[in-house]
């Protein structure tokens, strides 16, 4: 592992690739945010945007996807700013949390809009969660494809002309030029980035799943007559400059609830507050790139400026691990397994290329975070 001479990021990351200063693709998408984009050019493009939703509108201009988090409340704050009226499409996964909820009630309510709260059958999503972990190391995997789908299908259905995502990853967190320049999302690019990992609703059919049961998360499933009416799928971040600090103030502004007290994973109390289950897409990350959440935050705040490289990891040793127990229970409870079972299943994707062992514990040679407990997590380990 290599890492960023500015940030938290390794090269094993996703995404993340180091120039030959040193200095990794999530930086040079800030460097480039703050010193090539032209945003009043892009403004000025997504007011077109606008107005040509508008025009082939039959009822709601746009669809905006949210969670109930402060982007997503950002994100229609926004739009309605630009005079679009939007349609706002959740997934209400089965963990839910209690703030999740009430930020949800507080987004339809304080923001004034039309919302729909989309559920899937109970015993579909503990199959899937459960075959999404064991085959792909990310339970988290049906929520994201859901949220990718899911809206995409009810504008082609409903005839809105445009969905509005919040930022774009690779400008973001890390990606190629081209990928950081894209304004749009296609099919390629949900298979690829939605957090899908190259999969779709037929390859979980060969996966023990039915066609019947996953029939929700089908893309490509249309009546005749809408076949050829186009959605445009863009990043709202593409056309103005992100920041999530500024978001949740924002938001907060407008009633949005956050807090140390919510804060489910990372270092952000405003965050991934709004399900369970969401610091289980997180963690394996450190079993397959040696990252964690944490550092990712940290690593957003360097770029910000609000933050130095060495107090960044000052901060993270102070915090220490935090293994989601409370979350990995919740979810065995849910698929009916055993912790043991949890644990046995994430060992399958220890990446080998980075991890290494010293007297039967496991460890990552030449972590950033030097006093990191490896001890701890070994308590839960499968050996």
């Amino acid at each position: 592992m290599k890492y960023c001479d500015k940030c938290l990021c390794p090269n094993t990351r996703p995404g993340i690739v180091l120039n030959e200063d040193n200095i990794c693709t999530g930086c040079n998408g800030q460097i480039f945010k703050d010193e090539k984009i032209n945003w009043n050019e892009m403004e000025k493009k997504f007011l077109n945007i606008c107005n040509e939703a508008r025009e082939k509108a039959i009822n709601y201009d746009c669809i905006i996807p949210a969670s109930g988090g402060k982007d997503s409340w950002y994100a229609i704050i926004k739009c309605k700013e630009y005079g679009l009226k939007p349609l706002v499409f959740t997934y209400r996964t089965p963990g839910r949390t209690a703030i999740g909820q009430e930020n949800v009630d507080l987004m339809i309510k304080n923001l004034s809009v039309d919302h729909i709260d989309f559920t899937v059958s109970t015993e579909l999503e503990k199959k899937f969660m459960k075959k999404s972990f064991e085959v792909k190391g990310d339970p988290g995997l049906p929520f994201h494809m859901a949220v990718y789908v899911m809206p995409y299908k009810f504008a082609k259905l409903m005839k809105i002309p445009l969905i509005v995502w919040g930022e774009n990853p690779q400008l973001e967190f890390g990606g190629s030029k081209d990928e950081q320049l894209k304004t749009e999302i296609n099919d390629d690019w949900m298979s690829k980035f939605g957090c899908m990992q190259g999969t779709d609703a037929d390859y979980w059919i060969d996966q023990g799943i039915s066609s019947y049961e996953i029939d929700p998360f089908k893309l490509n499933q249309f009546p005749n007559n809408t076949n050829d009416f186009t959605v445009s799928r863009i990043f709202l971040g593409a056309f103005f400059k992100w920041n999530s600090f500024e978001n949740a103030k924002i938001a907060r502004d407008y009633g949005f609830i956050s807090g140390d007290e919510f804060k489910k994973t990372g270092h952000w109390n405003f965050a991934d507050l709004d399900c369970n289950f969401i610091s289980l897409h997180h963690f394996p990350m450190l079993y397959k790139f040696g990252t964690l959440r944490a550092l990712d935050n940290l690593s957003v705040q360097i770029r910000y400026g609000l933050i130095t490289k060495k107090d960044a990891i000052s901060t993270f040793e102070k915090q220490g691990l935090i293994i989601p127990h409370d979350d990995i229970k919740s979810f065995c409870e849910f698929v009916k397994e055993d912790i043991s079972w949890f644990w046995k299943t994430l060992e399958n994707f220890r990446n080998n290329q980075i991890w290494s062992k010293r007297n039967d514990v496991w460890y990552i040679p030449n972590f950033i975070i030097k006093q990191f407990d490896w001890e701890y997590l070994n308590k839960y380990a499968y050996n």
